[in-house]
Parts: C-alpha cells; sequence; structure tokens
C-alpha cells in the first residue's frame, strides 16, 4: 500500500512536470510562429505546474527534502532537540489538516466557477491545494510513527 503510494505520488509529479514543459513549449513556440496562438497554453502551463508541486510536496516531506533551520536548533540542548522534532511534527499535522479541510471548502467553492480560457471547474485547480494537504499530512504522520517507534 506504502509503495503504491509513493509510485502514485512519484507519478504525479513526472506526468505534471512533463505535461507543464509540454505546454510551456507550445506556448513558446505559438508566441513566435504562429499568428494566433493558442490561449489555453498558459492556462494549462499553470494548472500543470501547481499539480507537480502539489505531488512533489508530498515525496518532499517523505524525504526530509524542506528547509530545516539548523542553526537553532544546533544551539538547543541535546536533550530538547527529540522534543522539538517532535512538535514540528505535530505542528505540521495540524497545520496541514486544518490546511487540507478548508480547501475542500475551496474546491466546493471552485464547481460552478469555470477556468477563463479551458473553460473546465475551477475545482479541478483548487484541487492540488487538498492533494497537497493529504500528502503532507500523510507523510508527517508515517515520520512522526517512526520517530514515536525509535523512542
Amino acid at each position: 500500500m506504502k509503495k503504491n503510494i509513493n509510485r502514485f505520488f512519484k507519478y504525479g509529479t513526472l506526468i505534471g512536470s512533463l505535461a507543464f514543459i509540454i505546454t510551456t513549449v507550445i506556448q513558446i513556440y505559438g508566441r513566435f510562429f504562429i499568428e494566433k496562438p493558442p490561449s489555453w497554453t498558459e492556462e494549462a502551463s499553470r494548472f500543470f505546474f501547481i499539480y507537480a508541486m502539489s505531488f512533489a510536496a508530498g515525496l518532499a516531506m517523505k524525504d526530509n527534502s524542506y528547509v530545516f533551520f539548523d542553526g537553532l536548533y544546533n544551539k538547543i540542548n541535546d536533550a530538547y532537540k527529540p522534543k522539538l522534532i517532535l512538535l514540528i511534527y505535530v505542528v505540521t499535522i495540524i497545520l496541514f489538516v486544518v490546511f487540507t479541510i478548508y480547501s475542500i471548502n475551496f474546491v466546493i467553492l471552485g464547481i460552478p466557477e469555470k477556468s477563463p480560457s479551458m473553460g473546465i471547474p475551477m475545482a479541478i485547480g483548487f484541487a492540488s491545494m487538498t492533494l497537497m494537504g493529504i500528502a503532507i499530512t500523510y507523510y508527517s504522520i508515517i515520520d512522526l510513527i517512526k520517530l514515536l517507534k525509535r523512542k
């Protein structure tokens, strides 16, 4: 199950990134070589970029690839370091659970709204926030469980 979830986020990141690159190339080509460039490419590029980042956010959490302020961490007493890490995971989980809940409301608000050039429901774009919240929460919970098992 865990392997399939990792694969889902990896392929989502890959597909989103490739689609972003393709639509950007079409957009650039259209600006220079076509009399009337396709209007949908800019919006599609934005959607693909947002989704690529949403899929990748969970993977970044999984691999501890986010910025870590080790200046403060190195200055505190070694006895408090595990407690600080635990606090960081708990606060991250709480923050992204709240974020995910409110992003669902945002998606619902986007259902009747249409994107200007592509005409698709904005809920599709807004759902990337829910995806990112779920991904970061999932990998934070996994890391928290690993941390608690070590103790």
